[in-house]
């Protein structure tokens, strides 16, 4: 008996050791965690509107989408008056936040962004902060947005999700690292593209085209600082999802 029962905990720190080894392979971009206390702090608020339910239509993502304004945000946001205008109508909410990356909103769904709610359709926008640098390659990027689209199926199936290509960014297409950025989001672009099932539980759309010219520069008129929208972008973003999320919509 004493001999099973020592074979039983050796058996049982042998799983907790592979566990945690596995653990410490996954890479940051799958790896969910929180940030500051700040970050909670609007985290939370997040949660508090999911818990007060009535949201058809979610929009998820970063400091990009976080700039749509709505309930939460700032209304001086760019895009709050267009959000107002177009969105708000079809029941919908922006639980965009400033600087999340893959892991952060991976965090977020699994700890409470979507209690209380099961959108129609989720508008997911996420990764160009993780293209900075090294610190993550296009290939596990993609993994995570992989992740956050499996978490929000996870907790609510029927959720309809429009998931968008990472945006071009930076001031000058002939800069190397600028180069070397957009190349790695268009291939991040061209493998999370194989997640759309033509619209059954994810749709696919590039609209990057729409904020960059013919020679590669992106007009500043629609990214001041070649990253963040301006009005005028957001009316063009508006203008590009509103009838494919009114689609959703009846499915």
């Amino acid at each position: 008996m004493q001999s099973f029962r020592l074979t039983a905990v050796v058996t049982l720190l042998v799983n907790v050791l592979i566990g945690a080894a596995a653990q410490e392979q996954l890479h940051s971009a799958i790896k969910p965690v929180p940030r500051d206390a700040k970050w909670l702090k609007r985290h939370e608020t997040f949660v508090a509107l999911a818990k007060r339910g009535g949201i058809d239509v979610l929009f998820l993502g970063d400091s990009i989408t976080d700039s749509w304004g709505g309930e939460g945000h700032s209304p001086q946001a760019p895009g709050a008056k267009i959000f107002a205008r177009e969105f708000v109508p079809l029941q919908a909410a922006n639980f965009g936040i400033g600087g999340d990356r893959t892991q952060h909103v991976l965090w977020r769904i699994q700890n409470g962004a979507l209690d209380g709610i099961q959108p129609k359709v989720v508008m997911l926008l996420i990764g160009t902060n993780n293209t900075n640098g090294n610190d993550n390659t296009a290939e596990e990027i993609a993994e995570g947005i992989t992740a956050i689209v499996r978490e929000i199926h996870k907790r609510s199936p029927k959720t309809k999700i429009l998931l968008l290509g990472i945006f071009p960014r930076g001031k000058d297409p002939n800069d190397p690292a600028t180069k070397t950025q957009r190349e790695k989001i268009a291939r991040v672009n061209q493998i999370i593209a194989k997640l759309d099932d033509g619209g059954k539980t994810v749709k696919y759309l590039d609209i990057g085209h729409l904020f960059i010219r013919p020679d590669g520069h992106i007009s500043p008129d629609l990214m001041p600082d070649y990253l963040h929208l301006s009005e005028k972008g957001y009316e063009l973003w508006a203008q590009a999802v509103k009838p494919i999320i009114l689609e959703l919509l009846k499915q």
